[in-house]
């Protein structure tokens, strides 16, 4: 078991290491091409897409993977893909329709909304089209996802790349790159699930929706506030600091996203066989425990390494214009690493499948990093965003560790009981 778990483990850091380097570099090039305005303006067309695709997560993996790893037979998983696909992909266009809608009411300016309009074409392909990696997860088999990804990062980056030394500086193109990748890894995820599995399409079966869509639906409301909570120190900072100011906040989030992103690949990693398949509850909680307890010390290294290394990585990437960048990078990274032991510790509310704690931790968040952002904001600038950042990180940590706790006594009191019954 531990075998295949770390060689999962392995494809799957992989993948991230190589989205993280090629995305690194992208991003640079961005920041050269565009500029701090420019690039402020494309972060924050990347903010509201980033926030309208956590619409498509309604039917999430959360929900998906556990199903899929009870299930026996064939036909019955490739039915619960089905029904999780069409959920998401219905979302995914609703999503879409929104950015619309808040562009046209917002009257952004064009170098907003025209990026937004391509990149928010990922919302409908992402997701919707990720249900195989949900089905690959539940096969402690990421392998395949990994080299699908590379093909498509390959694109991107060498369509980037091509702009950027041709000397292009519009947005619109750059933009396009993004909506490539997106498309290329969907079709390739479609080939290699139906050269696996049943082709047609499984009967349309009502309570079967219904049950993804109300076990979903606190998941997914959870996933609409954690982005939300991601991304709300931009929305509040676009209207109180200069553009430029923006731009350099957002360089910084861009690379502690990148980085942070590799939580969520150790969770989704270890979860399955570690906690998922577990049946006694004191033994799954004594494993996320110790998952949060190793999380947390790789990303306070990762942290450490990011932080000594803030003028440098800022200098490189994106040149002496981001300046303000290391600063921030510096206080934010050591921040970071707090996204490691909640990633850890949320496994005890998927395991005992209870989304509502996630949607209370999220509102949580999200109430913080806004009361935070409002007061520090006006008075520190980008280094109050910072703050609410971190503030924000900590009390994630604070409810996970408060729940796990609650869940211990509980198990006791029940043993307990147990014991003391005749």
């Amino acid at each position: 078991m531990r075998r295949v778990v770390a060689s999962n483990l392995l494809w799957m850091l992989a993948d991230r290491g190589l989205q993280v380097g090629v995305g690194i570099a992208v991003v640079g090039m961005l920041a050269r091409a565009l500029g701090t305005e420019g690039f402020g303006h494309f972060q924050y067309a990347q903010s509201l897409v980033f926030i309208a695709a956590a619409i498509p997560l309604v039917c999430s993996a959360e929900v998906v993977v556990p199903r899929l790893v009870a299930l026996q037979t064939t036909e019955d998983k490739h039915s619960l893909l089905m029904h999780a696909f069409a959920i998401r992909f219905a979302a995914g266009v609703f999503g879409y329709t929104l950015i619309g809608a808040y562009l046209l009411l917002t009257q952004q300016p064009a170098d907003t909304w025209i990026p937004a309009m391509i990149l928010g074409m990922a919302i409908m392909l992402r997701e919707p089209f990720g249900v195989v990696i949900a089905w690959m997860q539940s096969r402690t088999h990421n392998r395949p996802n990994v080299i699908f990804n590379l093909v498509a990062l390959a694109a991107k980056a060498a369509l980037v790349g091509s702009l950027f030394f041709t000397g292009v500086h519009a947005i619109a193109p750059y933009a396009s790159a993004f909506a490539l990748e997106a498309a290329i890894a969907a079709l390739l995820l479609t080939w290699y699930y139906f050269a696996r599995a049943p082709r047609e399409i499984p009967p349309y079966i009502p309570t079967l929706t219904r049950d993804l869509i109300r076990d979903g639906t606190l998941f997914w409301i959870s996933f609409m506030v954690m982005v939300a909570a991601r991304r709300a120190d931009q929305l509040i900072l676009k209207p109180l600091v200069h553009v430029a100011e923006l731009g350099a906040y957002s360089a910084t989030m861009q690379i502690l996203d990148n980085y942070t992103t590799i939580a969520g690949i150790l969770a989704a990693g270890i979860a399955p066989l570690y906690v998922y398949a577990q049946t006694d509850r004191l033994i799954a909680r004594r494993n996320i425990l110790v998952v949060a307890g190793a999380m947390l010390v790789i990303g306070f290294c990762g942290a450490a390494v990011l932080a000594l290394s803030a003028d440098w990585i800022v200098r490189l990437l994106y040149g002496p214009a981001f300046a303000a960048t290391a600063g921030l990078l510096r206080l934010g990274a050591v921040a970071s690493s707090l996204t490691f032991a909640d990633a850890g510790l949320s496994l005890l509310a998927i395991y005992l499948r209870k989304p509502r704690w996630i949607a209370l931790k999220w509102a949580l968040v999200l109430s913080t990093t806004v009361l935070v952002d409002v007061i520090a904001i006006p008075r520190l600038g980008t280094m109050g965003a910072v703050l609410g950042y971190a503030t924000a990180n900590a009390v994630a940590v604070a409810f996970g560790v408060t729940l796990w706790l609650k869940v211990g006594k509980a198990s006791m009191s029940g043993t307990e009981q147990g014991a003391a019954a005749p």
